[in-house]
């Protein structure tokens, strides 16, 4: 697990660039939206990796975008699981 400012997180967390906020820029712009309201961390490499897969696999950039919010939230569920364990957030069943 890595502990940063970001939090414990079990996802990996690598730092490349030089110039993170001229990479952010380079963008596109409803890629670089996408990001600003995005609920984890996202490199601008790493989101415009995954928003090209998408785009190639849907044809379409608004549904790559939704492609990126289910990558997202399958990401989300994936760290929550070896964090919080796997009932997290329903925590046990009462009996």
């Amino acid at each position: 697990m890595m502990l940063s400012n970001r939090g414990t997180t079990t996802l990996k967390g690598k730092r490349k660039s030089r110039h993170p906020m001229n990479d952010f820029d380079a963008l596109p712009p409803e890629l670089r939206k996408w990001v600003s309201e995005a609920m984890l961390p996202w490199s601008a490499h790493s989101v415009r990796k995954s928003f090209r897969k998408a785009i190639a696999k849907t044809g379409d950039p608004q549904r790559a975008l939704e492609e990126l919010d289910a990558l997202q939230t399958a990401l989300i569920a994936k760290d929550s699981r070896r964090i919080w364990g796997a009932e997290y957030p329903a925590g046990p069943n009462p009996s």
